[in-house]
């Protein structure tokens, strides 16, 4: 696999995943010092490039990625022949929102409520907000209308095993997009 390939689908997930503009992304760029990323930070973009491109890097590599071009290098010495096609639904990540309603609340006032992309920081608050709501709350997910049944499906998977602590999960595609974050 050529870098000139590569790259290009590399620079989306790693500038959503940082909150950054993927014109900042230079070879040359640090993701500590100049993007503020931590190691946790960095965990997960390698997990969203095995979700979203299929290459797995190990973590003893990720460990040694200091600049954008380092993380570039480790994708492509990491490519396994016919592993970098994404899946369908991965080439646009559906919005989402969320609602968790703690046991016997009124579902008219949600404990909490949020709304955005289904990136792995997205997934992880809305976790968060379930689990801390306890035994028998209720977490109410609303795909974008326009998402296709895979990425509903995806978005079940994220938030499936929440039934095994005592979460009501609800899944659906809503009527209409939910709002963008604030």
């Amino acid at each position: 696999m050529k870098q000139e390939f590569l790259e290009p689908r590399l620079r989306p997930i790693v500038a959503d995943l940082l909150g950054v503009d993927s014109d900042s992304l230079a070879p040359h760029v640090s993701l500590t010092d100049d993007l503020a990323a931590d190691s946790l930070d960095l965990i997960e973009v390698a997990l969203a490039i095995e979700s979203h491109l299929g290459i797995e890097i190990p973590e003893r590599s990720i460990e040694k990625i200091r600049t954008y071009g380092d993380l570039v290098q480790a994708a492509l010495a990491h490519v396994e022949a016919g592993g970098v096609e994404p899946p369908a639904e991965a080439s646009s990540v559906p919005l989402v929102s969320s609602r968790v309603v703690r046991a016997g609340g009124d579902p008219a006032l949600p404990l909490v409520e949020r709304a955005g992309k289904l990136t792995p920081y997205v997934v992880e608050n809305i976790t968060d907000d379930a689990l801390w709501a306890g035994r028998g709350a209720s977490l109410e997910v609303t795909v974008q209308a326009t998402a296709n049944e895979a990425s509903v499906a995806l978005v079940m998977d994220q938030f499936a095993w929440l039934g095994e602590r005592g979460v009501k999960v609800s899944v659906r595609r809503g009527a209409d997009s939910p709002a963008p974050p604030a």
